[in-house]
C-alpha cells in the first residue's frame, strides 16, 4: 500500500499506523516553481503549468498530495466575474476579482464549459498521469458563502447577509452548482474534494451566523458530493466544531487557531487534519519550532499533519524538509 492508498483510506475514516504529511489545499513552493521554470502567475491559466507546479512539492520534498487549483476565483469567474491574474507582477500575489456582479440575475452554466473549470479538470488528468499512482490528487472548491463573497465583494455580501437579503434558497443554489463542479473534478480523476469555506469562518461572521446561514448550505453541498470530502474552515472554529462535524464531510481540516486537543475531545471519532501555521511556522519559524509543532499536533490528536490553509510559497528548504521528516518519524500509539 502506497501513500495515495493510505490517504484515501484515511479520508474514508480508517485509522492509519502513521500520520501522513499532506495538504487538502494548494501547496506550492518557490523552489518547486523554479525547478519547473514556471512563474506563479502563469499557473492559473495553463493546465500543464498548473499540474507541474502542483506535483513539484511532492517531487522535491516528498509531500504526499497535489491539489489544484491555486486561487479562489475559479467559480466566481465562471459566473461572470473578471479576474486579474497579476501577470504583470513577478511575485506570489494571488489572483483577485477585478469586476464583480451586481445582482442575482445570472444562470448557472454547464460546468464542463464554464470558465477555467475544464482547465482545472485537465490539470487533474495531467497530475494523475504524472504522480497519481504515488500520491493523492485533490481539488478544492469554495464554500457557498465564500462564493457569494467572491461574487459581490466582502463589504456588499456582508451587507446583504446582515440585512437578510440573501435568501436561503440562493445559498442552496450555490451549493448545488458547486457540487456539480466538485463531482466533475472527481470524474476527471481527483481522489478527494475539499470545500474551502474561508469567507464563512465563524471568526469572520460569528458562530450564530455560521449555524444559521453557512451550515445548512454546507450540509446540502456535502450531501451531493462524492466521497471522500473534506471541509476546511480557516480561523478560530472552536465554538462550532460540533457543527463542522454535522456538515457531512469525511474529514475536517482546522487551522492553528483551533484548539486541536479540545476538538479531539469533542469529536473523538472524527478524522481531524491539522493544524500547523503555514506562514508563521513553516515560512518563518525555525526547524526546531517545526519539529516541536509536529510533535504537539500528533499529541493533540490529529490524524494527519496538514496546514490549516494553503501554503505561502516562500518556504526555506530546510523548513519543509523538517516538516516532512518530523512527520515521518512520528509513532502512532
Amino acid at each position: 500500500m502506497n501513500s495515495r492508498d493510505e490517504i484515501i483510506l484515511l479520508l474514508h475514516g480508517n485509522a492509519l499506523s502513521r500520520l501522513p504529511v499532506f495538504g487538502v489545499l494548494p501547496a506550492l513552493t518557490a523552489r518547486g516553481l523554479r525547478a519547473e521554470n514556471v512563474r506563479y502567475n502563469e499557473t492559473h491559466t495553463d493546465a500543464d503549468k498548473m499540474a507541474r507546479a502542483a506535483s513539484s512539492t511532492f517531487e522535491l520534498f516528498g509531500f504526499e498530495s497535489a491539489v489544484v487549483p491555486f486561487d479562489l476565483c475559479v467559480e466566481a469567474e465562471a459566473l461572470g466575474c473578471a479576474v486579474d491574474f497579476q501577470t504583470d507582477i513577478d511575485a506570489f500575489i494571488a489572483p483577485t476579482i477585478e469586476s464583480r456582479i451586481t445582482n442575482y440575475d445570472f444562470s448557472f452554466p454547464e460546468v464542463a464549459r464554464a470558465g477555467r473549470i475544464p482547465l482545472v479538470a485537465d490539470a487533474i488528468r495531467k497530475l494523475k498521469t504524472r504522480v497519481g499512482e504515488k500520491i493523492a490528487v485533490g481539488a478544492f472548491i469554495t464554500g457557498p458563502y465564500t462564493l457569494g463573497w467572491q461574487l459581490f465583494g466582502a463589504e456588499k455580501w456582508f451587507e446583504f447577509v446582515g440585512a437578510g437579503l440573501v435568501p436561503a434558497r440562493r445559498l442552496q443554489n450555490f451549493a448545488e452548482w458547486l457540487a456539480r463542479i466538485g463531482n466533475y473534478y472527481r470524474d476527471a480523476g481527483a481522489d478527494f474534494i475539499t470545500v474551502h469555506e474561508m469567507g464563512g469562518s465563524p471568526q469572520v461572521i460569528g458562530a450564530a451566523r455560521f449555524r444559521e446561514v453557512v451550515k445548512p448550505a454546507l450540509q446540502n453541498l456535502f450531501a451531493r458530493l462524492k466521497s471522500p470530502r473534506v471541509l476546511s474552515v480557516c480561523g478560530d472554529t472552536n465554538a462550532v466544531v460540533r457543527d463542522l462535524a454535522e456538515c457531512g464531510a469525511n474529514a475536517i481540516n482546522v487551522d492553528h487557531k483551533n484548539n486541536l486537543a479540545r476538538t479531539r475531545r469533542e469529536l473523538p471519532n472524527a478524522i481531524l487534519l491539522g493544524n500547523y501555521d503555514p506562514v508563521g511556522l513553516l515560512s518563518r519559524g525555525s526547524v526546531e519550532d517545526i519539529a516541536r509543532a509536529v510533535e504537539k499536533i500528533a499529541q493533540d490528536g490529529a490524524d494527519a499533519i496538514v496546514a490549516g490553509c494553503d501554503l505561502y510559497p516562500e518556504i526555506p528548504h530546510e523548513n519543509f524538509r523538517t516538516l516532512v521528516a518530523s512527520s515521518h518519524s512520528l509513532v502512532v500509539k
